[in-house]
């Protein structure tokens, strides 16, 4: 059985945690741009956190489900809806099967994930099940979704009957419902920018560029200037390394970055406020506040704990 793409979207993709442990020999990691979204999803859905979801960008798809299933959409509110029933986000909903899912006008936020108990039914690539859409593998076949596909889902995809009947645990607010600065901490060249350009990075605003996308966002702002020339070899670099090239507009690496790279590195954004990152659309603005490694790590950890305690109020995930 199947979910059928009746309309695809401008870019929905299967993705996961990512493609892990083949880096060096030059494969990008890819992966959900937005994991709280995507963990929060498949927890919701009954799943383990690296199950497939559908990465959906801006406009949401229409989708004919072929099979009853248990689905929960987490992340940006693309006004989901059944018909004439809007579609709760961030909670287990069921679907029966013939229902049509489509989604309608952007409320907030630039991605939602689509996850299905017991995932989509897509062979791993290295390990992963996620798109990698420059190369053409992984996911589902290798790129976006098209008119006429038809996803596999998991035969149970309603799931135990515990689980479809579940009182509803109610997640927390998306950490892009704050509004509040993302921050980051100084990166391995930060000593090399000049005074200026450090409080620049954190104290003026950065616009969202048109030219951002999975790989990277771009952002317009202030220029960022090295106190002096510098000669680089590439190093590795990590989702949310910020780059400057010579024109001084920094490039935070998401996504699909690449896996090494020769600009210097004015910062790192926290893994926990990548989620806020992902959210954003083009010309929208944002601002950087400092943060130590250690309090970076404090906040991992508590967002850990969240999942946690959330995942703990759902039997079926505890047996």
């Amino acid at each position: 059985m199947s979910i059928e793409v009746l309309k695809p979207g401008p870019l929905s993709s299967l993705q996961d945690l990512g493609r892990t442990g083949v880096q060096r020999f030059g494969v990008i990691a890819s992966g959900v741009m937005d994991e709280w979204s995507h963990r929060m999803a498949n927890l919701l859905a009954g799943n383990a956190a690296d199950e497939a979801s559908l990465e959906i960008t801006l406009m949401g798809p229409s989708l004919l489900f072929h099979q009853d299933a248990l689905i929960a959409i987490v992340g940006a509110d693309l006004s989901p809806r059944i018909g004439e029933q809007a579609v709760p986000m961030a909670e287990p909903v069921r679907v029966a099967a013939g229902s049509r899912l489509d989604f309608g006008r952007r409320l907030f936020g630039c991605r939602t994930y689509l996850a299905v108990h017991g995932g989509f039914v897509v062979p791993p690539v290295m390990g992963s099940r996620s798109t990698y859409l420059r190369a053409g593998f992984g996911g589902w076949q290798g790129r976006a979704l098209r008119k006429g596909d038809r996803l596999p889902i998991a035969a149970d995809a309603l799931g135990p009957a515990d689980l479809a009947a579940v009182q509803r645990p109610k997640a927390p607010p998306h950490p892009a419902r704050q509004d509040r600065a993302i921050r980051a901490i100084p990166g391995q060249q930060w000593a090399r920018f000049s005074a200026q350009a450090q409080a620049r990075w954190f104290d003026s605003p950065f616009v969202v560029n048109l030219n951002s996308d999975r790989m990277g966002y771009r952002l317009d702002g202030p220029g960022l200037a090295l106190a002096a020339p510098l000669e680089m070899i590439s190093e590795a670099v990590a989702f949310g390394t910020v780059q400057v090239p010579p024109d001084g507009q920094p490039i935070v690496l998401m996504a699909d970055r690449q896996t090494t790279g020769g600009y210097p590195k004015i910062a790192s954004v926290a893994s926990v406020d990548l989620p806020l990152l992902a959210q954003r659309v083009p010309g929208e603005t944002l601002r950087f506040a400092p943060v130590t490694l250690d309090e970076a790590q404090a906040l991992y950890l508590e967002r850990e704990g969240e999942f946690a305690r959330l995942r703990n109020q759902i039997p079926s995930l505890n047996r």
